[in-house]
């Protein structure tokens, strides 16, 4: 793996490569909001991502280890696809009242 600006990021690096190029991956990780692999001897024990992407995992696993949530989301979803919604308009105008 080149361990230049070509950096794919879709592949695993090994902890000794990703040493000689860690100031460059905050900037790479988040400019495609993707994850990478830290691996030893050939193994992934690690994954580096922007702290952005963390943060919407954890939310995301936050929601759907709620009840409630999952709950309100998966009628949310029936409704909007059943077309049952409130028009922008609307809403803009309750929330501004």
């Amino acid at each position: 793996m080149a361990l230049d600006d070509t950096l794919d990021l879709a592949d695993n690096i090994s902890i000794t490569e990703a040493r000689e190029v860690l100031t460059r991956l905050p900037q790479r990780l988040a400019e495609g909001n993707q994850a990478i692999a830290l691996t030893r001897r050939g193994k992934p024990v690690m994954a580096l991502m922007s702290w952005d992407l963390y943060q919407s995992i954890i939310e995301t696993l936050e929601i759907m280890g709620d009840p409630d949530l999952m709950s309100a989301l998966r009628q949310s979803i029936k409704e909007a696809d059943e077309g049952k919604v409130i028009p922008w308009e609307t809403v803009k105008a309750e929330l501004e009242a």
